[in-house]
């Protein structure tokens, strides 16, 4: 993509943002340094910009003053760049735009990659597009791109989409689909939070490359608080991951299933004819093992994580994980209990009469676990066995 830097070029990116009713965001806390310069290029592309001042105490006030052009959202106090982004889809909402793109204060971003988020949205309108940074280069931190690989994998888990960039600050949100979202987190991980939970809701969530610089290590500015914020982040995927698996992830795949898709899938993903017939019995087996094993919440990522590192069928294995569908909770549950009393030689008394012990809720709660286990492991070799079985009996044959 060229260059866009003579007044020409960026006079129609400004064209470009009033035809697509696109806005900048760019939320701030404490960066007078930056956010100057940051402004001053931002409105050479486009004139349309909200500034989320999130309880600045630095001359940050001062240098807004000086833009009248801009439409401020003032916090009188700090309060996180999740509420100020929050706040900033609210703002755009109200003034009647469709699309606005964050950047952030710091000056690591460039306003001249503005026109590839805008390309992007004319090709899939109504997506989410995440600015994706080049993090082998030589000036990215080393826990930024670690971070970042960890952030791409629980996206992964949660959606099922790969992106290579979950952290990217720098981004395009379609405003007016947000509006049906329900977002409640207040600081860096709202970034995590919104991208999920819009892939839920069938927005494409895409990237595009974009540049990014990193200032030397004693000039750079980060509110990010490594053991607080990593924290946050880590207790939100855990609840998204349990969404996910009891209910997001199911829905997403029979929300993908048109008779178009299905049959796409079936072909290329579940018949998968160059694999083996060992390995599709495995992939079941393995499936029905994770739906079944009592670490609710967790089974359908492990599972995935599973068929991934040895390089299973992962259609097949996500499939059969679904066994732990809501409907069939209870019948696995009873079956499961069922299984504990026989293989603990111990029944399970219950009286409406008596009330229950915390002993007696122990000694169930054990009964389930140990049952639960032995039955994923049963499902397991028996799906397994069946599917073998089955395939062989049918003549299946590798396509080499």
């Amino acid at each position: 993509m060229a260059a866009i830097d003579t007044l020409e070029q960026k006079s129609l990116v400004k064209q470009k943002f009033n035809r697509l009713k696109c806005c900048v965001l760019i939320p701030t806390y404490n960066n007078a340094k930056t956010i100057e310069s940051v402004i001053v290029s931002t409105l050479e592309y486009c004139d349309d910009v909200i500034v989320i001042d999130d309880g600045c105490t630095d001359d940050t006030k001062q240098i807004l003053f000086r833009y009248p052009q801009l439409n401020i959202v003032t916090h009188p106090v700090n309060k996180g760049k999740g509420v100020g982004l929050r706040n900033g889809f609210k703002k755009a909402v109200e003034l009647g735009y469709t699309y606005a793109i964050s950047i952030d204060s710091d000056g690591q971003h460039f306003p001249k990659d503005f026109i590839a988020f805008l390309n992007k949205v004319e090709e899939v309108p109504g997506s989410l597009i995440i600015g994706a940074r080049n993090m082998t280069a030589e000036n990215v931190p080393g826990k930024s791109t670690f971070g970042n690989k960890f952030s791409n994998f629980w996206f992964w888990a949660e959606t099922g989409i790969a992106l290579p960039d979950t952290q990217s600050g720098y981004r395009l949100y379609p405003v007016q689909r947000l509006k049906k979202i329900h977002l409640f987190t207040t600081k860096f991980e709202l970034e995590i939070e919104v991208i999920v939970k819009a892939a839920w809701r069938d927005v494409p969530v895409l990237s595009v490359p974009v540049s990014v610089y990193y200032a030397p290590q004693g000039e750079r500015i980060s509110h990010f608080k490594p053991g607080v914020d990593s924290t946050r982040i880590s207790f939100l995927n855990t609840y998204l991951v349990i969404l996910a698996a009891l209910f997001w992830r199911p829905v997403m795949l029979i929300r993908k299933m048109t008779l178009k898709n299905f049959k796409r899938a079936w072909k290329e993903e579940v018949i998968a004819a160059h694999e083996s017939a060992s390995n599709k019995a495995v992939s079941v087996g393995v499936g029905l093992f994770f739906g079944i094993v009592p670490i609710w919440g967790l089974q359908f990522a492990l599972a995935i994580i599973a068929a991934v590192y040895f390089k299973l069928n992962k259609v097949i294995v996500g499939l059969t994980a679904q066994i732990s569908v809501p409907p069939m909770i209870p019948l696995i549950i009873y079956a499961s209990v069922k299984m504990g009393e026989y293989v603990l030689k111990e029944k399970i008394h219950l009286s409406f009469s008596h009330a229950i012990t915390i002993k007696t809720a122990i000694n169930i709660g054990w009964i389930y676990l140990v049952g639960a286990t032995v039955l994923s492991v049963v499902a397991g070799i028996a799906g397994f066995l069946i599917t073998f079985i089955l395939l062989k009996i049918f003549g299946y044959k590798p396509v080499k």
